[in-house]
């Protein structure tokens, strides 16, 4: 038996102790991190989001952004405490209408101390007032806001929210949303979903929108600035409103004769992938100095260097596929990373095909020539390249080699079935490589384990037959034609 020497103040502590219920000594705080071994401290535990109410005001001249955040949740367990990821400065955090204390911690943590302790499976209501700078703040040594020279912007992967709104941080924890913001007459305010109303009062304008489906924090963006709005009507039926800064200068042209296509491209794509899944689709091409694009639900972030050396529809291509693949079905863990990216690169290819630039096998054989087997290209391994390497190209292209690889293992009926099939089947949910796997044996009724292996998971070249490949290691292969257009989005979320 262990003896336990207790010091007197340890005994005060035990008195207090005892003089709590049962019921609420059980309550413990959520984790800080979701659980995500890519980024532990992202997002949080011991809750599930269902709606984020944003009311937000924002100042272009000073980047002064001030809010009432309203999130709807469910407790996971008995909670004494949780966190939401946030950077702002709070002035005040109620929990079911009572105060709440809070405090910050690490990088990018609130922690909230209900009133009252919350226990498991109850339904809350957090009110979150908070003010600041965005372009102030930094965690990790990075930002995901974007100063322009008429406003702000925010849009970055895997993290954005905590610039703007406090959240639960990780694609598992989907949810609708409303942004209603006010700027001074002149800005507008662009967001996801579709434009609900706008009201004008005193000098300031409020824009209201809505995304009534089900979104991951990383793929909310707010844009704030001065843009010329375009609206109308895909052939397929889908509203698409695309918005270009005004002083985009000379890439102007090239971003409208490219992201006005997105009507035409999104009715496309649902020939490979199902019916679009969302209430309005579009694109944002702000006056910042990024080189990055990314696939914000229903209104894709574009750079202006995306258009630097023309118009590019291939970048398009494949954000809007990321409509599909990565927001309609999100990942379960960034490891996850090339259900996204492997499928949106694919999709480039599909449309390279479409456009009579190069077949997606031609494209396959190119790849695949290119990088010889001492190639550091082979070491990537998309089906979990490690938080460092998750947006390597070699995600993107071996990615897409993947897909290739399975096209020709299971044939094109398969193939298809399994393109289009396997949005609805994790409609507006999460999903995993494994899971993947495992959908795409079910439909083919093959055996693909060693062929995910080969392409996902091994940190080496895979024998041209393992793809079936045309060519033979040492051929020379022409590069198709619409490989230059493909290649100027390698570095489409180089963040």
């Amino acid at each position: 038996m262990h003896r336990r020497i207790i010091a007197p103040g340890a005994l005060a502590a035990a008195s207090v102790l005892l003089a709590i219920p049962a019921s609420a000594a059980s309550h413990s705080p959520g984790a800080p991190g979701i659980g995500d071994p890519y980024y532990p401290y992202y997002g949080n535990g011991g809750y599930d989001v269902s709606h984020y109410d944003l009311r937000l005001q924002y100042q272009p001249k000073t980047d002064q952004l001030q809010g009432t955040a309203t999130i709807l949740a469910k407790t996971t367990q008995d909670l004494s405490s949780f966190d939401l990821d946030f950077l702002l400065d709070v002035s005040e955090v109620r929990v079911n209408g009572a105060k709440a204390s809070f405090a910050t911690s690490g990088q990018h943590e609130l922690v909230v101390t209900p009133k009252t302790p919350l226990a498991k499976n109850t339904s809350i209501t957090v009110v979150v007032r908070y003010s600041g700078v965005p372009s102030s703040k930094s965690a990790y040594g990075f930002t995901s806001w974007h100063r322009t020279p008429d406003g702000g912007v925010a849009a970055n992967e895997p993290e954005a929210a905590w610039w703007w709104f406090p959240s639960n941080d990780h694609p598992t924890d989907k949810a609708t949303y409303d942004v209603s913001v006010s700027v001074p007459d002149g800005t507008q305010a662009i967001s996801n979903g579709t434009l609900q109303s706008t009201t004008s009062k005193l000098g300031w304008t409020r824009y209201n929108w809505r995304e009534n489906k089900p979104q991951a924090t990383y793929l909310a963006t707010l844009a704030l600035g001065r843009f010329d709005v375009t609206t109308g009507t895909s052939e397929g039926g889908v509203p698409v409103i695309n918005a270009y800064s005004k002083d985009l200068g000379d890439t102007e042209a090239a971003a409208r004769a490219s992201v006005e296509r997105s009507g035409e491209i999104v009715d496309w794509l649902s020939g490979y992938f199902g019916p679009y899944p969302f209430s309005s689709v579009g694109g944002y091409v702000p006056n910042t100095t990024t080189g990055y694009a990314l696939e914000t639900q229903t209104r894709v972030y574009y750079s202006p260097r995306q258009f630097a050396s023309g118009s590019n529809t291939s970048v398009v291509v494949h954000e809007l596929a990321h409509q599909w693949y990565g927001d309609f079905v999100s990942l379960k863990g960034w490891k996850d990373i090339w259900i996204n990216e492997g499928f949106a690169r694919y999709a480039q290819w599909l449309w390279s095909e479409h456009e009579g630039e190069g077949t997606t096998q031609q494209l396959a054989d190119y790849v695949y020539a290119s990088h010889p087997a001492d190639d550091a290209f082979w070491t990537v391994r998309p089906g979990d390249p490690g938080p460092d390497g998750q947006f390597d190209i070699a995600v993107y292209d071996r990615g897409a080699l993947a897909v290739q690889a399975l096209r020709n293992e299971v044939g094109d009926d398969a193939f298809f079935a399994i393109l289009k099939g396997w949005p609805k089947a994790h409609a507006y949910g999460n999903a995993s490589v494994a899971d993947f796997q495992k959908y795409a044996e079910q439909v083919s009724g093959k055996p693909l384990a060693a062929l995910f292996d080969s392409w996902l998971f091994q940190p080496s070249k895979p024998a041209a037959s393992a793809a079936r490949a045309l060519v033979r290691t040492g051929t020379a292969v022409a590069q198709p034609k619409s490989w230059k257009k493909i290649e100027a989005t390698n570095h489409v979320h180089g963040h």
